[in-house]
């Protein structure tokens, strides 16, 4: 059974920074792409970052490139995202997600497994 489980959030002052993880269970985990997404009060669930199998390549929203950053410990079946720079726009419950694929993937119908999510809070 496939699970994921991010850990992390938070609330934190506009400007900081927070670290997500997210441990995979009941997957090859080095066989699959990993991405992060993100769902505001109201909104759509948007991409935020995404790396492939090996982590040679990432791909970032517009709007954290810069501030976030992707990786990947596969000795310890977790991906990251280091958020630094926090504003209150990503306030957000942030998702992490897998699907099995050796490239890297930021269309949120392409994940074949999602986490439950952690709450991100940026007061201004």
């Amino acid at each position: 059974q496939v699970q994921l489980v991010e850990s992390g959030g938070g609330l934190v002052q506009a400007g900081g920074s927070l670290r997500l993880s997210c441990a995979a269970s009941g997957v090859t985990f080095s066989a699959y792409a990993m991405g992060w997404f993100r769902q505001a009060p109201g909104k759509e669930r948007e991409f935020v970052a995404a790396i492939n199998w090996i982590g040679d390549t990432t791909l970032y929203a517009d709007s954290v490139k810069g501030r976030f950053t992707i990786s990947r410990v596969d000795a310890k079946n977790t991906v990251y995202l280091q958020m630094n720079g926090l504003k209150p726009e990503d306030t957000a419950i942030y998702y992490c997600a897998a699907k099995r694929s050796r490239v890297v993937i930021t269309a949120t119908r392409l994940y074949d497994y999602w986490g439950q999510g952690t709450q991100v809070t940026v007061s201004s």
